[in-house]
């Protein structure tokens, strides 16, 4: 059963207003969006949820279930997304953030690593004034101004070149983005990773804010009021990756490991707030101060935002993060202190 997925393309295109849908059959929309991501495994799924989604996509459940599928990552470099939720090779991702939470940043770092890569990159051009974009646009091989103009860059690009093509919201409102990629799907092109942002700052407030996706990236409002970036919520940011079937055992365990600590150091870190560090039964102190070293170990200083930082940009490899990750959990790291931890690429 381990080896079972939604067709989350066939959702997309089948049901573009999948949070309202979903809500008329009365289906929580977070469950349905935890079994697009694979936080929740579709054979341990209710056998009503799956057949009501089959009813909304109007297909047999043959159709909607994707059986022996391989989803293979994108290592991206940035220790939090590759470790917590791994970009999905060819699917869609949704960055959920409010202005200020530093998503264009880290949407302009991606793009710089890829285009360093070798891929294709493509912004398409959002409706008004967005200044905060012109920092990513170095890295932006092609702009385009209308899905068709996208269509039409993305058709004449080589099907040996990977493509990572980044949308605001508004295109997925319209359902604009969901025609293109059927479209693309039907002319056999599958070599598009596809990045959904919100530059009005509304999907945090929706329940499916870009409908059924592979990956989701939360951001998180603590982190970045503490400047701790890139503020990606490690614990809420999922990936279809992360099912059992398609990801590395050891990462796996490192990544369950991790949140495990994580979960536990943020409600200790609560309590630290209001009373003190006093207030932490001595049992816990370890893995408070594990947790706070682990959370500061996430930090990291990026290409784009050198001139900001005067910090040299760090890229990681996912076997370095798993590696000191480890070391972390395991308490190799405990003689350390939480800032020579922070902002630094691999622990030295």
């Amino acid at each position: 059963m381990d080896n079972l997925k939604l067709n989350v393309s066939l959702l997309r295109q089948r049901v573009p207003n999948l949070t309202s849908a979903a809500k008329s059959v009365g289906l929580r929309p977070a469950t349905v969006s935890n079994l697009c991501t694979g936080k929740i495994p579709v054979g341990r799924a209710e056998v009503r949820t799956i057949a009501a989604l089959a009813s909304l996509a109007k297909c047999s459940l043959d159709e909607l279930i994707l059986r022996g599928e391989r989803v293979d990552m994108i290592e991206t470099g940035i220790k939090p997304l590759d470790l917590f939720a791994p970009l999905a090779k060819g699917g869609t991702v949704g960055l959920v953030a409010r202005p200020g939470m530093g998503q264009l940043v880290l949407l302009g770092e991606l793009f710089h690593h890829f285009k360093a890569g070798g891929y294709v990159t493509i912004l398409l051009k959002p409706e008004g004034e967005y200044p905060e974009l012109q920092d990513m646009l170095n890295d932006v091989q092609r702009v385009a101004n209308s899905i068709e103009e996208t269509y039409s860059i993305v058709a004449n690009t080589s099907r040996e070149k990977e493509i990572v093509f980044a949308a605001d919201r508004e295109h997925v409102l319209t359902g604009k983005i969901y025609d293109l990629q059927e479209r693309l799907q039907q002319e056999g092109i599958e070599n598009v990773t596809t990045f959904l942002v919100d530059l009005k700052g509304a999907a945090v407030d929706e329940d499916l804010p870009y409908g059924p996706l592979e990956t989701l990236w939360y951001f998180d409002a603590d982190l970045a009021a503490r400047h701790m970036f890139p503020a990606v919520n490690p614990l809420y940011s999922t990936s279809s990756v992360l099912e059992g079937v398609h990801l590395d055992q050891h990462h796996l365990s490192v990544q369950q490991r991790a949140q495990k600590l994580l979960r536990r150091y943020r409600e200790l870190r609560s309590l630290v707030q209001v009373r003190g560090l006093q207030a932490i039964p001595a049992s816990e102190t370890e893995v408070y101060e594990r947790g706070e070293r682990l959370e500061a170990y996430l930090t990291q200083p990026f290409y784009v935002a050198e001139a900001y930082t005067r910090l040299q940009g760090e890229r990681v490899s996912l076997l370095e993060t798993l590696d000191d990750v480890q070391a972390i959990l395991n308490g190799s790291m405990d003689h350390r202190s939480v800032e020579s931890l922070s902002w630094i690429g691999t622990i030295k």
